[in-house]
């Protein structure tokens, strides 16, 4: 009995990564893009619980957003260590690829999500014996951020080739991871028993802010000047435009969340005085950067509009409009708490209701692109070193 053509084409589109010669490509094509639905599915799960009036209806929400990012993020590192295992000759050439190699640092920002998590949502669900290992864990978070921080501006300078006309704000990737481990340890500082361990975890958490911000503020005057040059990048980049905002929402975050954690803990170390300085630097430094971001967040919007209205293809690149928008959200609910005004609330739930729209819509088409097999792209395998 002969299948026709037409029900052939029916049976292929139920039939799972139907668009690759085979299964073992779903592994020989992984790459650390896909650890960006990581970070865009843990900032949302974090961002829930923090709206005004209906937060706590929405943090059984945000836990079950938690665990469903831990199954991702446990998944994805199982696939890419598979890669390793199975085709390390092809995964080592992400580190010769321009492109590729700058989503490394999707790695430790997806993992400083999951690690937020076990502070907003495992003490309550598990008690305080998830503190040891939200605190393992971003150690774990450090190591990586500042080894990709450095290690992948080092291979920019001395084996990628880059021009200014083909920049775009992935550029950003390898650097921001620092400071986002550093608003992660703003956050988990106060929950470690010892005043010491406090200590040095806000130490190394405004090393690891330094680490980044300035180099991520670099980056974005170079970036301007692209833009204003060269005009806006391809459109299989136009969600590059939002990478900006990260760095600058988890800047004005890490400020925040370090200076209210700093009277306490320096008092409790003998250095009382600089406690209540470091507190007032934290708020006029992140409602300053807040400020920034609220330009790019505008530009952001305009170019958006442009891209969509001329039309853009689908592509792993679209995680790019949650985690900033993320971020800045998050950063201006601490605002809003920090300053007691009701306005950053207000702005807030609306950042928190588009945050949410743009997953749902992203996370739909990743399920389909990643069920039809489309979205496993390696282009540094097609990149000769």
């Amino acid at each position: 009995m002969t299948i026709s053509d037409d029900v052939q084409q029916v049976l292929t589109g139920f039939r799972p990564f139907a668009r690759l010669d085979s299964p073992r490509e779903v592994i020989r094509q992984f790459t650390p893009n896909w650890f960006a639905a990581t970070m865009g599915t843990g900032i949302l799960a974090l961002a829930l619980p923090q709206l005004p009036g209906v937060g706590p209806a929405l943090k059984p929400v945000g836990e079950v957003l938690w665990f469903f990012n831990i199954v991702l993020f446990a998944l994805f590192t199982l696939l890419y260590g598979a890669r390793w295992a199975m085709f390390g000759h092809e995964a080592r050439r992400i580190f010769g690829h321009s492109t590729v190699s700058m989503f490394i640092g999707t790695i430790p920002m997806g993992l400083a999500t999951i690690i937020n998590g076990c502070l907003a949502f495992g003490i309550g669900r598990f008690g305080s014996d998830i503190v040891p290992v939200a605190q393992a864990l971003w150690w774990v978070d450090v190591a990586m951020s500042l080894a990709c921080g450095v290690l992948i501006p080092y291979l920019m300078f001395t084996r990628h080739q880059h021009s200014l006309d083909g920049m775009t704000a992935v550029w950003l990737l390898p650097v921001v991871a620092a400071e986002v481990a550093g608003a992660s340890g703003g956050l988990l500082a106060p929950h470690l028993a010892d005043p010491h361990n406090q200590f040095v975890v806000l130490a190394t958490s405004y090393v690891l802010w330094a680490y980044s911000v300035p180099v991520a503020l670099s980056i974005l005057a170079i970036l301007i000047l692209r833009m204003a040059l060269h005009k806006l990048p391809h459109e299989g980049m136009a969600a590059s435009s939002w990478l900006a905002l990260g760095p600058i929402g988890t800047g004005a975050l890490g400020m925040l969340v370090l200076g209210s954690d700093a009277p306490t803990i320096f008092a409790a170390n003998g250095l009382a005085a600089i406690g209540p300085v470091a507190q007032g630097i934290g708020v006029i430094g992140g409602l300053t950067l807040w400020g920034l971001g609220l330009w790019w967040l505008t530009l952001a919007f305009l170019i958006t509009i442009r891209y969509w209205r001329a039309g853009i293809p689908f592509n792993l690149g679209w995680w790019g409009y949650t985690f900033p928008l993320g971020v800045y959200t998050v950063a201006t609910f601490r605002l809003g708490t920090t300053l007691h005004l009701a306005f950053f609330g207000y702005v807030g739930t609306v950042l928190t209701a588009t945050l949410a729209l743009m997953w749902l819509l992203v996370m739909s088409k990743t399920l389909a692109g990643a069920w039809k097999g489309n979205l496993f792209v390696s282009p540094c395998i097609a990149t000769p070193n």
